[in-house]
């Protein structure tokens, strides 16, 4: 698949199929985190990657409810590591995690259309919960959840402001 194909194709799903996902697959998922860009090449980036049902529903209730986050087999809950970057950039630093994290997770979603998998980014959770419910330490905030999994919905792509966004040379 071309990557201009991927990011057309490329949807929120909240609907999964009953189908567990490979681990082959979520293992390419993740090299194409490895592989985005970060700051310093310092790789500012964590990922839990999470299979079992009853850990998901405890995240579902993380996330506000957001049922279908059970509903897919695998939950990527990518984190940005503060720590690490900050050792190098200070304070600065915690903007670089967050960022090195976004790439990952862009490229990662990306690899998820190229093998004809889908999810959708959630952003909306209890981040302490989050937290706690996966052990991550201190230094390490949860960016964002990546449910993960087989389709079950075909969604249309959403309008875009698309030129409305573009500040040529400046605002």
């Amino acid at each position: 698949m071309e990557v201009a194909e991927a990011v057309d194709l490329r949807r929120s799903i909240r609907r999964y199929q009953d189908k567990d996902v490979p681990d082959g697959m979520i293992k390419a998922i993740l090299r194409a985190g490895h592989m985005a860009p970060s700051a310093g090449n310092l790789q500012g980036r964590d990922f839990v990657i999470v299979k079992d049902r009853r850990m998901r529903e405890l995240i579902c209730k993380a996330a506000l409810g957001q049922s279908f986050i059970v509903e897919a087999p695998v939950c990527i809950v990518v984190c940005a590591n503060m720590s690490r970057s900050s050792a190098k950039y200070g304070k600065r630093g915690e903007l670089y995690a967050v960022q090195d994290a976004s790439a990952a997770a862009m490229s990662m979603m990306l690899m998820a259309v190229d093998l004809g998998l889908g999810t959708c980014w959630v952003g909306a959770f209890n981040e302490q919960a989050i937290s706690e419910l996966l052990g991550i330490p201190q230094g390490v905030r949860p960016v964002m959840l990546m449910p993960l999994g087989f389709p079950d919905e075909s969604p249309y792509a959403p309008p875009r402001l698309g030129e409305k966004l573009e500040h040529w040379e400046k605002w």
